[in-house]
């Protein structure tokens, strides 16, 4: 009986852990969105996306409903609200993978890239962010170029 909740509330522990990752990686978008002062309806789709993308991997079973996707951007935007620098949407995603780190500046580059141009806020935003998850400012640089083509398609 005692194992059966011990192993419930490790469930649920398991799966707040999930949500809270996620809900910082989303921060983590926001917070680029909101760097040029203008977090627009377009960005607020990209992150709408990124989590749609996200928890479709983490649920096999089923996917978010639109409301709960703006439940968690709702607690994204209060957590980068409540926040004072980026090493706490961040410190998770190092830990990820690189396939993982790879989408979240893929959604990161979508963000800055939404209004088709790049000003030194972001591009620094990024340098900054790609040397918190130890990945190479090459990568990143070819992540933009990729998305930057597929615009002009």
């Amino acid at each position: 009986m005692i194992l059966n909740l011990f192993n419930k509330n490790n469930k649920e522990n398991k799966e707040d852990d999930k949500n809270m990752n996620l809900v910082k990686m989303t921060a983590l978008l926001i917070h680029a969105a909101k760097i040029d002062e203008n977090y627009s309806e377009k960005e607020k789709k990209i992150v709408l996306d990124f989590i749609k993308m996200s928890s479709k991997e983490e649920r096999s079973d089923k996917n978010i409903s639109q409301e709960e996707a703006l439940i968690l951007v709702k607690k994204a935007e209060e957590y980068e609200n409540n926040s004072n620098h980026i090493l706490e949407y961040t410190r998770e995603v190092k830990k990820m993978s690189l396939d993982t780190k790879k989408i979240v500046l893929k959604f990161l580059w979508k963000i800055i890239l939404s209004d088709d141009k790049s000003d030194i806020y972001e591009s620094n935003l990024m340098r900054r962010i790609c040397g918190l998850l130890y990945v190479p400012d090459k990568l990143s640089g070819e992540i933009k170029s990729d998305i930057l083509k597929d615009k002009s398609i």
